[in-house]
C-alpha cells in the first residue's frame, strides 16, 4: 500500500519506515511532488496533524499520514506543547529549544513530563486519529548524542537512560511516535 507520509524529515521517515512491514510504501512529501511548507495554524497537536494529512489528501489524492509531536511538561502547564519546534524561536533549533526549556524549568523541582504524538490518517474511506504518549522526567543537563529535538533531557520513566542515549531501535521500542504509529499499523492491518 502507498502512503504519503507528510513530512520530508528524515529522522521520522526512518524511525516510522523502520517499524512498518514491506507491505507498505512510504513516500515523502518530496516523492508525492510537494515542495510547499505545510501550515501548522492549529492551537493542539491533534489539530495540526488533521490539517496536514488533509490538505495533502485533498491536494495530492494520496492516502497520507501526517503526525504532530510536542513535549508537555507538567511545571510548565503544558508547554512548549504544539509549539515545541519553534519553542526557542522561529530558526527552530534543537539547542535554542532545549537551553529555553532548561531556563524555564530552573526553579521547578517537579520535573514530569511527557512526549506526545498524534497521527491522523486520511484516505479516501477514512479519517482516524491515533495517539502516542511516552512519561519521563525532564533531567538538569543534557545527556547523549542521539536521537532529536529534546531527546538528550528526557529521561523515560523506568528507564535510567535518556531518548539521546538509547539507540534508533531501543527508541523505536518505547517512543511516543512508535506508539501512535503501532495504532496506526494495527488499525490499517486490520482493514486488509
Amino acid at each position: 500500500m502507498r502512503l504519503c507520509f507528510a513530512t520530508n524529515n528524515q529522522h521520522k521517515i526512518k524511525e516510522v519506515g523502520a517499524l512498518l512491514d514491506s507491505s507498505y510504501t512510504i513516500l515523502s512529501l518530496s516523492d508525492i511532488g510537494c515542495v510547499e511548507e505545510l501550515a501548522e495554524e492549529q492551537s493542539t497537536i491533534p489539530g495540526n496533524s488533521f490539517q496536514k494529512a488533509n490538505y495533502v489528501f485533498q491536494k495530492y489524492e494520496v492516502p497520507c499520514f501526517a503526525d504532530d509531536s510536542g513535549l508537555e511538561v507538567d511545571a510548565l502547564k503544558g508547554e512548549p506543547g504544539v509549539d515545541s519546534a519553534h519553542y526557542a524561536g522561529p530558526q527552530r533549533s534543537f539547542e535554542d529549544n532545549m537551553n529555553l526549556l532548561l531556563k524555564n524549568m530552573a526553579n521547578h523541582a517537579h520535573r514530569g513530563a511527557q512526549f506526545k504524538t498524534v497521527i491522523t490518517l486520511v484516505t479516501s474511506q477514512t479519517t482516524q486519529q491515533f495517539e502516542g504518549i511516552l512519561r519521563g522526567q525532564i533531567l538538569y543537563d543534557k545527556r547523549g548524542q542521539g536521537g532529536f529535538g529534546y531527546d538528550p533531557l528526557f529521561l523515560p520513566d523506568g528507564y535510567d537512560r535518556t531518548l539521546a542515549e538509547m539507540s534508533l531501535e531501543e527508541k523505536n521500542r518505547i517512543s511516543h511516535r512508535s506508539i501512535a504509529v503501532a495504532k496506526l499499523v494495527e488499525y490499517l492491518a486490520g482493514r486488509h
